[in-house]
């Protein structure tokens, strides 16, 4: 099962969650990222990401395990979204599972980091002026 998906649809994060449940897990933390309503001081109407799908799943799934190798984690998983976004939707979940919570907090800021960072995804925002701006990872 892929620990790592770009969804060009709405996804559930309760199914995503239960995927990390562990009989040697004590811990679960989870980061949402949402799309927000400003960037850099420019009001946002909202944004598309666009995403370069099997080299952005197969580099996701080299960060996934390279969380797993780097924190005491029992299991973890990230699912991104591509296309039309509005103000307040899910753009990105992470999730990790642990025996201690230190261990599940420091991969999930880790892993978001990362995807953020390295992951083939870019974002096209659209602001109130009429202007719009593509970002890419980082951004």
């Amino acid at each position: 099962m892929k620990s790592f998906s770009i969804s060009p649809v709405p996804f559930d994060i309760a199914p995503l969650r239960e995927r990390l449940l562990d009989a040697h897990a004590g811990a679960y933390a989870s980061f949402e990222g949402w799309v927000r309503d400003h960037n850099e001081g420019q009001p946002v109407r909202g944004l598309a990401y666009e995403a370069y799908v099997a080299l952005a799943e197969a580099e996701g799934e080299r960060i996934l395990a390279e969380a797993r190798q780097r924190f005491a984690i029992t299991a973890a998983a990230c699912v991104h979204r591509t296309g039309e976004l509005a103000i307040g939707d899910l753009a990105v979940w992470v999730g990790a599972s642990a025996a201690h919570r230190g261990a599940a907090f420091d991969a999930c800021r880790w892993i978001i980091d990362e995807v953020k960072a390295r992951v083939p995804i870019w974002k096209h925002e659209r602001y109130a002026t009429g202007a719009a701006d593509w970002l890419h990872p980082g951004g």
